[in-house]
């Protein structure tokens, strides 16, 4: 049945994938040393112009905003792994006729989304800060972590959850199975 407990924890796990596309990953402060300016920089999966500019000025944060679609940084391997986790989870909720290969596909989810993680926090983040050292010919960043790196990991903790849910649904049929 759709409705089991799994088709939950996946959905949320789907949910938690989408949602990263809407939030940063990273926030990058760094201080201009000669021009004595505050620059800020933010990784997004999908980048965008800062299109709130302005108001940041405003606010009396960042003196300089960076854009993303400057460095040049493409995040397409990112997006694919997660557009991918995120297929075979959509897909794995329709498989519950046979729990074992629902089993088998939710853990190529996980498996999938843990490379996705592995690459977010060991080359994403790092990549990102070279390319903007390189640009702007700065030494030092600080690195902030936002909800879009946290995300992920919530979504590999939902898929485990999925898993075990199906394995005990499994094991309630053997049982039953053994009964008659």
């Amino acid at each position: 049945m759709i409705q089991r407990i799994q088709s939950i924890w996946l959905l949320l796990a789907i949910a938690c994938l989408a949602t990263c596309f809407a939030m940063p990953v990273a926030k990058y402060i760094m201080l201009d040393e000669p021009m004595n300016q505050t620059i800020v920089a933010e990784l997004n999966l999908i980048g965008n112009d800062n299109p709130d500019m302005w108001n940041q000025k405003l606010c009396g944060e960042p003196d300089i905003v960076f854009s993303q679609k400057d460095s040049g940084f493409a995040t397409w391997p990112m997006i694919a792994l997660i557009a991918l986790t995120s297929a075979i989870a959509i897909a794995s909720i329709f498989l519950y006729k046979n729990r074992m290969r629902q089993a088998r596909i939710v853990m190529c989810a996980f498996v999938v989304n843990l490379a996705y993680v592995f690459l977010l926090f060991f080359w994403a983040v790092d990549k990102y800060a070279n390319c903007i050292k390189q640009l702007m010919n700065i030494d030092e960043i600080a690195i902030t972590w936002y909800w879009g790196a946290y995300l992920p990991i919530a979504s590999l903790l939902f898929l485990f959850l999925a898993q075990r849910a199906i394995r005990k649904d499994e094991a309630k049929v053997r049982a039953a199975d053994r009964l008659r």
